[in-house]
């Protein structure tokens, strides 16, 4: 349903608010730089950080601002099974495509729980589903007989897998389990070419949101079959990978998209600050080294 380059967008804050214009200006550029689908309120876009209103409201301007060039997978994740759909349903008013759905985090919920939750929202929303599988995050693992369960239960509702458990054996569990038209999506940008040798065949990156020619270009050369050019491409892109995540993200990301785009400040919102100056040091090294800057 789903592949290619998919930026998982941050957003954008300015004097403590929602940064709407620099935003729409965002989605533009993701656009023209060869992005194949959205994802705004991830992680890197601190959906944790935002109320309701807030969240909903970006939601709905990446979609309006799409207007349909490119699908938008609306974060609509939470602890809280009856806020995920609550955030479910409102995305599918605005017409996203599919909700990016994550483990509960903090409630710790075992694999019948996630069954629970999971199985809930297929049946209350009829947006289809991303599972987002980031243990790392949210302590609990979708192990893969839960996602082959799920996705057997419900084929038209859970529909792919972002998978950032850092474990590649799983995209061979669930095309054993599933098969392999179900859409896996890695969620490590460091993993992306491996994970698609697996069977993988995208990536939702953080690095996408500075690098969205680059990272478009390397999906095109995966897709092609062209290893040479792929592994010429994620070597310029590598050393920025992992910048992305020198400090809390989406801290570095922000910074980086600053000093490619005078429109997007690096500000974040509390519980994280601004990246430290050894992860500025980091990120325009990586920003040079990938030619950006």
């Amino acid at each position: 349903m789903f592949s290619g380059s998919i930026p998982a967008l941050v957003t954008p804050f300015r004097d403590g608010s929602f940064d709407e214009p620099a935003f729409r200006r965002l989605v533009d550029w993701q656009i023209e730089s060869g992005s194949s689908a959205l994802v705004p309120c991830g992680t890197t876009g601190e959906a944790s950080t935002l109320s309701n209103a807030e969240h909903h409201r970006v939601i709905e301007v990446c979609v309006e601002q799409a207007a349909g060039r490119v699908p938008v997978i609306a974060g609509c994740g939470s602890n809280d099974t009856m806020n995920a759909r609550l955030h479910m349903n409102f995305s599918r008013k605005t017409g996203a495509a599919a909700a990016l759905c994550v483990a509960p985090y903090y409630n710790r919920p075992s694999q019948e729980g996630l069954l629970a939750h999971f199985s809930f929202l297929a049946e209350n929303s009829t947006l289809p589903i991303v599972l987002y599988n980031v243990p790392g995050r949210t302590v609990t693992d979708i192990m893969p007989e839960t996602v082959c369960e799920l996705a057997t239960r419900f084929p038209d509702r859970i529909v792919a897998i972002k998978d950032a458990s850092g474990d590649l054996s799983r995209v061979t569990d669930h095309r054993m389990g599933i098969g392999k038209d179900f859409c896996q999506l890695s969620g490590d940008d460091e993993l992306w070419l491996p994970h698609s040798a697996a069977g993988g065949v995208g990536c939702i990156s953080v690095t996408a949101n500075v690098a969205p020619a680059l990272c478009a270009e390397f999906q095109a050369a995966i897709a092609a079959n062209d290893l040479a050019r792929a592994r010429d491409l994620n070597d310029k892109l590598y050393p920025l990978h992992y910048a992305m995540f020198e400090d809390a993200s989406p801290a570095p990301v922000k910074y980086a998209l600053s000093r490619v785009h005078d429109w997007l400040n690096p500000s974040v919102r509390l519980p994280l600050v601004e990246c430290s100056d050894r992860a500025r040091k980091a990120v325009d090294d990586a920003l040079a080294h990938a030619g950006l800057v």
